[in-house]
């Protein structure tokens, strides 16, 4: 792993995380996501605006940012890529949420999470949405659900790689990661003025 390669792997992932697919694909139904509800450019604020359908082709899209920039490392190096995986993953997830098209500005990058998890940490993933979708299907609410599955990820990924494993620094990174990027979805819970999808 040298500078080189470190410094690719980051502007790779950097700016494969810095294209908004809630903007591209709002602006396409004529919508300003970044003047809709939330202001959030991510697939919950889309969905919010388009319906499912778009918010869904969103978060796919975020989460391929984040495969291919965790993975691509792997598919060049092996194994040995693990390290530049999660160097890119956490690029992409850094240009997702502080994206230099958006004057830095961006999603909470749970999608794109997810993406990269695929590469570098299924079954992790696994249990990250197990608990998602829990707490999704029974109080219908994305934040605290994403929460939950920012948690999950250090406390699975120490259960399944031990201390020493550079994959439960990745669980850390991006379990406080996702709660920093969800401040203000704590904030208005807080408040009791959190948006859900309860009918």
């Amino acid at each position: 792993m040298t500078p080189l390669n470190i410094a690719l792997v980051s502007i790779v992932g950097y700016l494969l995380g810095a294209i908004s697919f809630a903007v591209i694909v709002a602006r396409s139904q004529g919508v300003d996501i970044l003047k809709y509800g939330s202001g959030n450019p991510g697939a919950t604020n889309v969905t919010r605006a388009l319906g499912s359908k778009f918010g869904n082709i969103v978060f796919a899209s975020d989460a391929l940012k984040g495969f291919v920039a965790a993975g691509w490392p792997l598919l060049w190096m092996g194994e040995a890529g693990l390290q530049l995986g999660i160097i890119g993953l956490i690029a992409s997830i850094i240009g997702h949420s502080f994206s230099v098209f958006l004057k830095f500005k961006g999603g909470k990058g749970v999608a794109t999470t997810m993406g990269g998890l695929v590469a570098i940490m299924p079954i992790v993933l696994l249990i990250g949405v197990a608990a998602w979708a829990a707490i999704y299907f029974t109080i219908r609410m994305v934040a605290i659900a994403s929460i939950l599955f920012a948690v999950s990820l250090p406390i699975s990924a120490y259960w399944l790689y031990g201390s020493g494993d550079p994959r439960l620094t990745l669980g850390v990174v991006l379990g406080v990661l996702i709660v920093l990027r969800h401040r203000s979805n704590i904030s208005r819970m807080l408040q009791g003025t959190e948006n859900s999808f309860k009918k």
